[in-house]
């Protein structure tokens, strides 16, 4: 996964830092982190709501660092509304994939791989 350098600092701190007062959106870091650091995901994945006030702080802090790809695996209930909203913003949908979830399968021991829907920032 392409590292976003400012993530990894506040994450190698280990500070209580306020993500709001460094102007970093909240949604955006949960889901690096996690994909990251707990799953293991080549991308970025959404695994968690995304709400409409924080798509265009997502799609901005994407293409300043450079990243051109995503995944949303959540179901959420309003997740058309969000891909509609992203589209706004250059965003697109761009296939399915699967991506590794945060619930491990009983028997295995591994985390569960489930759909995701694959986005592209142009």
């Amino acid at each position: 996964m392409k590292e976003i350098r400012r993530f990894e600092e506040i994450i190698e701190s280990q500070k209580n830092i306020s993500l709001k007062e460094e102007g970093i959106n909240y949604t955006l870091f949960w889901a690096y982190r996690t994909a990251k650091e707990e799953l293991g995901n080549d991308l970025i994945d959404f695994n968690e709501v995304i709400w409409d006030h924080d798509v265009l702080e997502i799609v901005e802090t994407l293409k300043a660092e450079g990243i051109d790809e995503f995944t949303i695996s959540s179901t959420f209930s309003s997740l058309i509304k969000i891909i509609a909203e992203f589209e706004k913003h250059g965003v697109y949908m761009n296939g399915l994939t699967t991506v590794n979830a945060r619930n491990k399968d009983w028997q295995t021991g591994e985390n569960e791989k489930i759909p995701a829907i694959k986005m592209r920032v142009l």
